[in-house]
Protein backbone atom coordinates (compact mmCIF):
# COMPACT_ATOMS: atom_id res chain seq x y z
CA UNK A 1 0.00 0.00 0.00
CA UNK A 2 2.98 2.43 1.02
CA UNK A 3 6.26 3.52 -1.10
CA UNK A 4 9.09 4.92 -0.09
CA UNK A 5 8.69 8.76 -1.07
CA UNK A 6 10.67 9.56 -4.51
CA UNK A 7 14.11 11.10 -3.51
CA UNK A 8 12.96 14.27 -5.51
CA UNK A 9 11.17 15.90 -3.05
CA UNK A 10 14.27 17.00 -1.89
CA UNK A 11 14.94 20.49 -0.90
CA UNK A 12 18.83 20.22 -1.96
CA UNK A 13 17.84 19.42 -5.77
CA UNK A 14 16.30 23.04 -5.66
CA UNK A 15 19.19 25.20 -4.91
CA UNK A 16 21.24 24.99 -8.12
CA UNK A 17 18.51 26.76 -10.17
CA UNK A 18 18.32 29.21 -6.81
CA UNK A 19 22.13 29.76 -7.26
CA UNK A 20 22.19 30.15 -10.76
CA UNK A 21 18.71 33.13 -11.16
CA UNK A 22 20.80 35.10 -8.17
CA UNK A 23 23.57 35.39 -10.03
CA UNK A 24 21.82 36.27 -12.99
CA UNK A 25 19.95 38.97 -11.07
CA UNK A 26 23.03 40.47 -10.04
CA UNK A 27 24.77 40.42 -13.57
CA UNK A 28 22.00 42.56 -14.83
CA UNK A 29 22.23 45.14 -12.39
CA UNK A 30 20.30 43.78 -9.02
CA UNK A 31 21.83 45.83 -5.39
CA UNK A 32 20.56 42.64 -3.57
CA UNK A 33 18.17 39.66 -4.28
CA UNK A 34 16.31 36.45 -3.08
CA UNK A 35 14.95 34.11 -4.08
CA UNK A 36 12.40 30.74 -3.59
CA UNK A 37 11.86 27.59 -5.49
CA UNK A 38 9.16 25.21 -4.39
CA UNK A 39 8.71 21.35 -5.49
CA UNK A 40 5.18 19.84 -4.64
CA UNK A 41 3.51 16.74 -5.86
CA UNK A 42 -0.12 15.25 -4.59
CA UNK A 43 -2.44 12.71 -5.08
CA UNK A 44 -6.03 13.05 -4.25
CA UNK A 45 -8.74 10.09 -5.08
CA UNK A 46 -12.25 11.01 -4.76
CA UNK A 47 -15.16 8.40 -4.77
CA UNK A 48 -19.18 8.27 -5.31
CA UNK A 49 -21.31 5.21 -5.52
CA UNK A 50 -17.91 2.79 -4.03
CA UNK A 51 -16.15 4.37 -7.93
CA UNK A 52 -13.47 6.32 -8.71
CA UNK A 53 -15.55 9.84 -9.13
CA UNK A 54 -11.97 12.00 -9.57
CA UNK A 55 -8.44 11.78 -9.68
CA UNK A 56 -6.45 14.80 -9.09
CA UNK A 57 -2.50 13.67 -9.71
CA UNK A 58 -0.01 16.96 -9.79
CA UNK A 59 3.19 17.62 -9.88
CA UNK A 60 5.60 20.95 -10.33
CA UNK A 61 8.56 23.13 -9.52
CA UNK A 62 8.14 27.28 -9.46
CA UNK A 63 10.87 29.57 -9.03
CA UNK A 64 10.29 33.37 -7.74
CA UNK A 65 12.64 35.96 -7.49
CA UNK A 66 12.61 39.17 -5.71
CA UNK A 67 15.31 41.91 -6.41
CA UNK A 68 16.21 45.20 -5.20
CA UNK A 69 17.53 48.10 -7.40
CA UNK A 70 18.31 51.20 -4.62
CA UNK A 71 14.99 51.26 -2.61
CA UNK A 72 12.83 49.73 -5.66
CA UNK A 73 11.71 46.29 -5.87
CA UNK A 74 9.99 43.92 -8.35
CA UNK A 75 9.65 40.00 -8.22
CA UNK A 76 8.99 37.79 -11.24
CA UNK A 77 8.39 33.97 -10.90
CA UNK A 78 8.41 30.85 -13.60
CA UNK A 79 7.80 27.18 -13.68
CA UNK A 80 10.56 27.01 -16.07
CA UNK A 81 14.07 26.47 -14.21
CA UNK A 82 15.94 25.92 -17.44
CA UNK A 83 19.50 28.44 -17.62
CA UNK A 84 17.55 30.18 -20.56
CA UNK A 85 14.30 31.01 -18.68
CA UNK A 86 16.38 31.77 -15.59
CA UNK A 87 18.44 34.58 -17.38
CA UNK A 88 15.65 36.42 -19.17
CA UNK A 89 13.55 36.12 -15.23
CA UNK A 90 16.26 38.03 -13.53
CA UNK A 91 16.97 40.18 -16.56
CA UNK A 92 13.20 41.12 -16.73
CA UNK A 93 12.55 41.74 -12.51
CA UNK A 94 15.63 44.43 -12.82
CA UNK A 95 14.00 46.10 -15.20
CA UNK A 96 10.68 46.28 -13.58
CA UNK A 97 12.54 47.20 -10.41
CA UNK A 98 14.05 50.22 -12.30
CA UNK A 99 10.50 50.94 -13.24
CA UNK A 100 9.03 50.72 -9.84
CA UNK A 101 8.07 53.48 -6.98
CA UNK A 102 10.56 53.71 -4.25
CA UNK A 103 9.60 52.13 -0.97
CA UNK A 104 11.18 52.90 1.82
CA UNK A 105 10.61 50.09 4.36
CA UNK A 106 11.41 47.14 1.09
CA UNK A 107 14.26 45.12 1.62
CA UNK A 108 15.98 41.63 3.11
CA UNK A 109 15.84 40.56 6.84
CA UNK A 110 18.94 42.16 8.88
CA UNK A 111 21.74 39.80 8.67
CA UNK A 112 21.50 39.14 12.85
CA UNK A 113 17.81 38.13 12.56
CA UNK A 114 18.54 35.39 10.22
CA UNK A 115 18.07 31.81 11.75
CA UNK A 116 21.74 30.42 11.63
CA UNK A 117 20.65 26.70 12.37
CA UNK A 118 17.26 25.10 11.55
CA UNK A 119 15.57 22.92 13.98
CA UNK A 120 14.04 19.71 13.11
CA UNK A 121 10.48 19.73 13.42
CA UNK A 122 9.92 15.85 12.21
CA UNK A 123 7.40 17.50 9.38
CA UNK A 124 8.63 14.92 6.91
CA UNK A 125 6.93 11.45 6.53
CA UNK A 126 9.47 9.34 4.43
CA UNK A 127 5.93 7.11 3.21
CA UNK A 128 3.23 8.17 0.73
CA UNK A 129 -0.09 6.28 -0.53
CA UNK A 130 -0.12 5.54 -4.13
CA UNK A 131 -3.17 5.75 -5.72
CA UNK A 132 -4.97 1.98 -4.94
CA UNK A 133 -4.45 2.98 -1.52
CA UNK A 134 -6.14 6.11 -1.51
CA UNK A 135 -8.70 4.66 -3.45
CA UNK A 136 -9.74 2.37 -1.03
CA UNK A 137 -9.17 4.99 2.20
CA UNK A 138 -11.79 6.47 -0.02
CA UNK A 139 -14.13 3.74 -0.43
CA UNK A 140 -14.27 3.68 3.43
CA UNK A 141 -14.96 6.86 4.12
CA UNK A 142 -17.93 6.54 1.82
CA UNK A 143 -19.03 3.39 3.26
CA UNK A 144 -18.60 4.05 6.81
CA UNK A 145 -20.80 7.41 6.51
CA UNK A 146 -24.01 5.15 4.74
CA UNK A 147 -23.86 2.98 7.46
CA UNK A 148 -26.94 4.56 8.94
CA UNK A 149 -29.37 3.95 6.76
CA UNK A 150 -31.02 7.91 7.42
CA UNK A 151 -27.43 9.04 5.33
CA UNK A 152 -29.16 8.89 2.03
CA UNK A 153 -25.56 9.81 0.38
CA UNK A 154 -21.75 10.68 0.89
CA UNK A 155 -20.31 13.34 -0.97
CA UNK A 156 -16.79 14.47 -0.74
CA UNK A 157 -15.76 11.25 0.04
CA UNK A 158 -11.60 11.85 -0.35
CA UNK A 159 -8.09 10.56 0.77
CA UNK A 160 -4.65 12.51 -0.27
CA UNK A 161 -1.17 13.16 0.00
CA UNK A 162 1.25 15.80 -0.33
CA UNK A 163 4.93 16.13 -0.01
CA UNK A 164 6.66 19.29 -1.31
CA UNK A 165 10.21 20.86 -0.45
CA UNK A 166 11.39 24.47 -0.90
CA UNK A 167 14.74 26.46 -0.88
CA UNK A 168 14.99 30.23 0.37
CA UNK A 169 18.81 31.90 -0.53
CA UNK A 170 18.90 35.25 -0.72
CA UNK A 171 22.42 37.48 -1.88
CA UNK A 172 23.68 38.39 1.21
CA UNK A 173 24.45 34.53 2.02
CA UNK A 174 21.63 32.89 3.65
CA UNK A 175 20.81 29.41 2.21
CA UNK A 176 18.68 26.89 3.55
CA UNK A 177 15.15 24.16 2.62
CA UNK A 178 13.18 22.17 4.42
CA UNK A 179 10.11 19.65 3.25
CA UNK A 180 6.92 18.54 4.73
CA UNK A 181 4.39 16.32 3.65
CA UNK A 182 0.78 16.00 4.67
CA UNK A 183 -2.10 13.53 4.58
CA UNK A 184 -5.70 14.15 4.79
CA UNK A 185 -9.04 12.64 4.29
CA UNK A 186 -12.46 13.90 4.44
CA UNK A 187 -16.13 13.21 3.65
CA UNK A 188 -19.60 14.97 4.02
CA UNK A 189 -23.07 13.26 4.50
CA UNK A 190 -26.60 13.89 3.87
CA UNK A 191 -29.32 12.74 5.94
CA UNK A 192 -32.93 12.68 5.18
CA UNK A 193 -36.11 11.72 7.99
CA UNK A 194 -38.63 12.22 5.50
CA UNK A 195 -39.73 15.80 6.43
CA UNK A 196 -36.15 17.39 6.20
CA UNK A 197 -32.76 17.26 4.81
CA UNK A 198 -29.63 17.93 6.23
CA UNK A 199 -25.31 17.88 5.42
CA UNK A 200 -22.51 17.22 7.64
CA UNK A 201 -19.01 16.57 7.41
CA UNK A 202 -16.06 15.26 9.32
CA UNK A 203 -12.13 15.30 8.03
CA UNK A 204 -8.66 15.10 9.44
CA UNK A 205 -5.40 15.71 8.46
CA UNK A 206 -1.85 14.99 9.35
CA UNK A 207 1.59 15.31 8.45
CA UNK A 208 2.64 11.92 9.12
CA UNK A 209 0.25 8.78 7.99
CA UNK A 210 0.44 7.07 10.94
CA UNK A 211 -1.32 9.76 13.22
CA UNK A 212 -4.12 10.06 10.64
CA UNK A 213 -7.19 9.02 12.37
CA UNK A 214 -8.86 5.81 11.04
CA UNK A 215 -11.69 6.52 7.63
CA UNK A 216 -13.72 4.26 9.19
CA UNK A 217 -14.43 6.80 12.17
CA UNK A 218 -14.42 9.95 10.23
CA UNK A 219 -17.11 8.52 7.80
CA UNK A 220 -19.27 7.27 11.37
CA UNK A 221 -18.84 10.93 12.98
CA UNK A 222 -19.69 12.16 9.50
CA UNK A 223 -22.43 10.47 9.54
CA UNK A 224 -23.30 10.81 13.45
CA UNK A 225 -23.39 14.52 13.09
CA UNK A 226 -25.64 14.84 10.19
CA UNK A 227 -28.48 12.29 11.29
CA UNK A 228 -28.23 14.93 14.96
CA UNK A 229 -28.87 17.84 12.96
CA UNK A 230 -32.32 16.34 11.49
CA UNK A 231 -35.72 17.90 12.86
CA UNK A 232 -33.69 21.25 13.24
CA UNK A 233 -35.62 24.43 13.26
CA UNK A 234 -35.48 27.78 14.44
CA UNK A 235 -35.33 29.42 17.95
CA UNK A 236 -37.13 32.27 19.35
CA UNK A 237 -35.02 36.01 19.28
CA UNK A 238 -33.12 37.12 21.69
CA UNK A 239 -29.91 37.75 23.69
CA UNK A 240 -28.21 34.48 25.23
CA UNK A 241 -24.61 32.66 26.13
CA UNK A 242 -23.51 31.14 23.22
CA UNK A 243 -20.97 27.79 22.97
CA UNK A 244 -18.70 27.75 20.31
CA UNK A 245 -18.08 23.91 19.44
CA UNK A 246 -14.28 23.61 19.53
CA UNK A 247 -14.20 22.88 15.48
CA UNK A 248 -15.95 26.92 14.46
CA UNK A 249 -14.11 28.52 17.75
CA UNK A 250 -10.94 28.46 15.78
CA UNK A 251 -12.78 31.16 13.39
CA UNK A 252 -12.88 33.01 16.38
CA UNK A 253 -9.48 32.97 16.45
CA UNK A 254 -8.94 33.72 13.11
CA UNK A 255 -10.58 37.03 13.38
CA UNK A 256 -8.74 38.17 16.59
CA UNK A 257 -4.96 37.20 14.45
CA UNK A 258 -6.19 39.00 11.07
CA UNK A 259 -6.86 42.19 13.22
CA UNK A 260 -3.57 41.78 15.24
CA UNK A 261 -1.50 40.79 11.54
CA UNK A 262 1.09 44.07 10.74
CA UNK A 263 -0.51 45.31 7.45
CA UNK A 264 -4.08 45.66 8.92
CA UNK A 265 -2.47 47.92 11.51
CA UNK A 266 -0.26 49.83 9.24
CA UNK A 267 -2.77 50.54 6.95
CA UNK A 268 -5.31 51.65 10.04
CA UNK A 269 -8.02 49.27 9.39
CA UNK A 270 -7.77 47.00 12.65
CA UNK A 271 -10.43 47.35 15.76
CA UNK A 272 -7.13 46.63 17.73
CA UNK A 273 -4.85 49.10 16.09
CA UNK A 274 -4.72 51.19 18.97
CA UNK A 275 -4.85 48.13 21.94
CA UNK A 276 -1.22 47.31 22.38
CA UNK A 277 -0.32 46.59 25.94
CA UNK A 278 -4.32 46.72 26.68
CA UNK A 279 -6.00 43.80 28.29
CA UNK A 280 -7.72 42.65 25.16
CA UNK A 281 -9.08 39.36 26.84
CA UNK A 282 -9.67 38.17 30.60
CA UNK A 283 -6.34 37.70 32.65
CA UNK A 284 -6.99 33.64 32.85
CA UNK A 285 -6.48 34.10 28.79
CA UNK A 286 -2.97 32.90 27.37
CA UNK A 287 -2.90 32.71 23.32
CA UNK A 288 0.62 31.71 21.62
CA UNK A 289 1.71 31.39 18.09
CA UNK A 290 4.38 28.20 18.19
CA UNK A 291 6.21 27.92 14.72
CA UNK A 292 8.63 25.24 16.46
CA UNK A 293 5.55 22.88 17.27
CA UNK A 294 7.14 19.35 16.30
CA UNK A 295 4.77 17.58 13.29
CA UNK A 296 2.66 21.27 13.24
CA UNK A 297 0.34 21.74 10.62
CA UNK A 298 1.77 25.18 10.61
CA UNK A 299 5.62 24.84 11.54
CA UNK A 300 8.19 26.13 9.85
CA UNK A 301 12.25 26.03 10.56
CA UNK A 302 12.67 29.73 9.75
CA UNK A 303 9.76 32.00 8.29
CA UNK A 304 9.61 33.20 4.70
CA UNK A 305 12.64 35.87 5.33
CA UNK A 306 14.58 33.42 6.53
CA UNK A 307 13.85 35.06 10.22
CA UNK A 308 14.67 33.01 13.49
CA UNK A 309 11.50 31.20 14.20
CA UNK A 310 10.35 31.24 17.95
CA UNK A 311 7.27 30.71 20.25
CA UNK A 312 5.42 33.99 20.91
CA UNK A 313 2.76 34.12 23.60
CA UNK A 314 0.75 37.03 21.47
CA UNK A 315 -1.59 37.37 24.39
CA UNK A 316 -0.27 36.96 27.91
CA UNK A 317 -2.41 37.20 30.91
CA UNK A 318 -4.91 38.71 28.99
CA UNK A 319 -2.55 41.49 27.52
CA UNK A 320 -1.97 42.13 23.89
CA UNK A 321 1.47 41.86 23.42
CA UNK A 322 2.67 41.95 19.93
CA UNK A 323 1.98 42.54 16.16
CA UNK A 324 2.68 39.94 13.78
CA UNK A 325 5.30 41.37 11.80
CA UNK A 326 7.91 40.78 8.50
CA UNK A 327 10.61 43.14 8.03
CA UNK A 328 9.17 45.53 5.88
CA UNK A 329 6.00 46.11 7.94
CA UNK A 330 8.29 46.08 10.92
CA UNK A 331 9.69 48.95 9.69
CA UNK A 332 6.85 51.06 8.91
CA UNK A 333 6.06 50.77 12.39
CA UNK A 334 8.84 51.23 13.81
CA UNK A 335 9.54 47.77 15.00
CA UNK A 336 11.61 44.85 14.99
CA UNK A 337 10.25 42.00 12.84
CA UNK A 338 8.64 38.63 15.04
CA UNK A 339 9.36 36.24 12.40
CA UNK A 340 6.37 36.31 10.91
CA UNK A 341 6.97 36.63 6.94
CA UNK A 342 5.61 34.67 4.39
CA UNK A 343 6.31 33.77 1.25
CA UNK A 344 5.43 32.20 -2.07
CA UNK A 345 7.45 32.54 -5.28
CA UNK A 346 5.16 35.62 -7.01
CA UNK A 347 5.03 38.02 -4.68
CA UNK A 348 6.77 39.99 -1.53
CA UNK A 349 6.27 38.57 1.85
CA UNK A 350 2.93 38.47 3.29
CA UNK A 351 2.56 37.98 7.00
CA UNK A 352 1.30 34.89 8.26
CA UNK A 353 0.75 33.54 11.72
CA UNK A 354 2.15 30.08 12.47
CA UNK A 355 0.06 26.68 15.00
CA UNK A 356 -1.67 29.79 16.81
CA UNK A 357 -3.74 28.45 19.86
CA UNK A 358 -5.98 29.49 22.97
CA UNK A 359 -4.87 27.79 25.73
CA UNK A 360 -7.10 25.39 27.19
CA UNK A 361 -9.87 26.46 30.15
CA UNK A 362 -10.46 24.31 33.22
CA UNK A 363 -13.78 23.00 32.79
CA UNK A 364 -15.39 20.73 30.00
CA UNK A 365 -17.92 21.80 27.48
CA UNK A 366 -20.60 19.60 29.13
CA UNK A 367 -19.57 21.52 32.26
CA UNK A 368 -20.26 25.16 30.78
CA UNK A 369 -23.37 23.78 29.42
CA UNK A 370 -24.23 23.08 32.96
CA UNK A 371 -23.35 26.84 34.17
CA UNK A 372 -25.23 28.73 31.76
CA UNK A 373 -28.38 26.70 32.14
CA UNK A 374 -29.93 27.61 28.91
CA UNK A 375 -28.21 28.80 25.34
CA UNK A 376 -26.83 27.83 21.84
CA UNK A 377 -24.65 25.45 21.00
CA UNK A 378 -22.58 26.57 17.61
CA UNK A 379 -21.68 23.67 15.45
CA UNK A 380 -21.20 25.11 12.39
CA UNK A 381 -21.12 28.80 10.31
CA UNK A 382 -21.61 29.90 7.26
CA UNK A 383 -19.96 32.95 5.67
CA UNK A 384 -18.68 35.14 9.11
CA UNK A 385 -18.81 38.45 8.30
CA UNK A 386 -16.37 40.85 10.36
CA UNK A 387 -15.79 45.35 9.91
CA UNK A 388 -11.94 44.88 10.33
CA UNK A 389 -12.41 48.84 11.66
CA UNK A 390 -15.36 48.07 13.97
CA UNK A 391 -15.10 44.72 15.42
CA UNK A 392 -18.45 43.82 14.73
CA UNK A 393 -19.33 40.49 13.63
CA UNK A 394 -22.33 38.55 12.45
CA UNK A 395 -22.93 35.09 11.41
CA UNK A 396 -25.42 32.40 10.08
CA UNK A 397 -25.15 29.65 11.95
CA UNK A 398 -26.26 25.58 12.47
CA UNK A 399 -26.20 23.98 16.22
CA UNK A 400 -28.42 22.85 18.90
CA UNK A 401 -30.08 24.67 22.05
CA UNK A 402 -28.87 24.11 25.50
CA UNK A 403 -31.78 23.65 28.12
CA UNK A 404 -31.70 22.49 31.65
CA UNK A 405 -28.09 22.62 31.08
CA UNK A 406 -27.88 19.69 28.00
CA UNK A 407 -27.48 20.12 24.52
CA UNK A 408 -31.11 19.27 23.38
CA UNK A 409 -32.61 20.37 20.03
CA UNK A 410 -31.10 20.72 16.77
CA UNK A 411 -31.08 24.63 15.19
CA UNK A 412 -30.51 26.50 12.08
CA UNK A 413 -31.57 29.41 9.97
CA UNK A 414 -30.09 31.65 12.51
CA UNK A 415 -27.85 34.72 12.94
CA UNK A 416 -25.69 35.40 16.02
CA UNK A 417 -23.89 38.37 16.18
CA UNK A 418 -21.70 41.02 18.32
CA UNK A 419 -18.64 42.74 18.95
CA UNK A 420 -15.23 41.01 19.24
CA UNK A 421 -13.90 43.17 21.15
CA UNK A 422 -16.66 42.25 23.71
CA UNK A 423 -16.46 38.77 23.06
CA UNK A 424 -12.91 38.93 23.41
CA UNK A 425 -13.11 40.16 27.04
CA UNK A 426 -15.99 37.98 27.94
CA UNK A 427 -15.01 34.24 26.46
CA UNK A 428 -14.20 31.39 28.53
CA UNK A 429 -11.97 28.52 26.75
CA UNK A 430 -13.01 24.80 27.77
CA UNK A 431 -10.95 21.87 28.27
CA UNK A 432 -10.69 20.28 25.01
CA UNK A 433 -7.74 21.80 22.99
CA UNK A 434 -6.70 19.93 20.48
CA UNK A 435 -4.17 20.51 17.29
CA UNK A 436 -6.00 19.87 14.44
CA UNK A 437 -4.98 22.70 12.27
CA UNK A 438 -2.66 25.48 12.24
CA UNK A 439 -5.48 27.43 13.85
CA UNK A 440 -6.41 25.50 16.89
CA UNK A 441 -9.42 26.88 19.93
CA UNK A 442 -11.37 24.81 22.47
CA UNK A 443 -14.73 25.13 22.53
CA UNK A 444 -15.09 29.03 23.57
CA UNK A 445 -18.45 30.45 25.89
CA UNK A 446 -19.65 33.70 25.36
CA UNK A 447 -21.66 34.85 28.22
CA UNK A 448 -23.86 36.74 25.57
CA UNK A 449 -24.90 37.54 22.18
CA UNK A 450 -27.53 38.32 20.05
CA UNK A 451 -29.26 35.54 18.37
CA UNK A 452 -31.41 36.23 15.11
CA UNK A 453 -34.64 33.32 15.01
CA UNK A 454 -38.20 33.29 14.87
Amino acid sequence: MKKPVDTEINFQSLKPAIETLLGFAKQFGADKADAISAHGRSLSIGVREGKLEDVDNSEGKDIGLRVFVGQRQACVSSSDLSNTSLSKLAERAVAMAKLAPEDPFCGLAAQENLATVSPELDLFDPTELDADALFARAKILEQSALSDSRVQQAEGANANTVSSSLFFMTSEGFANGWRSTHHGISVSAIASDGTSMERDYDYAGERYFSDLTDPEQIGRKAAARVIARLGAKQIASGNMPILFERRVASQILSAFIGAISGPAIARGVSFLKDEMDAQVFAGHITITDNPLRVRGLGSHPWDGEGVVSKPLDIIKNGVLQSWLLNTSVGKQLGLKTTGHAARGVAAPPGVASSNTYIHAGEKSPEQLMQDIGKGLQITEMFGPSVNSNTGDFSVGIAGFAIENGERTTPVNEVTIAGNLKDMFKSLIPANDLAFKGPISSPSLLIPTMVVAGE
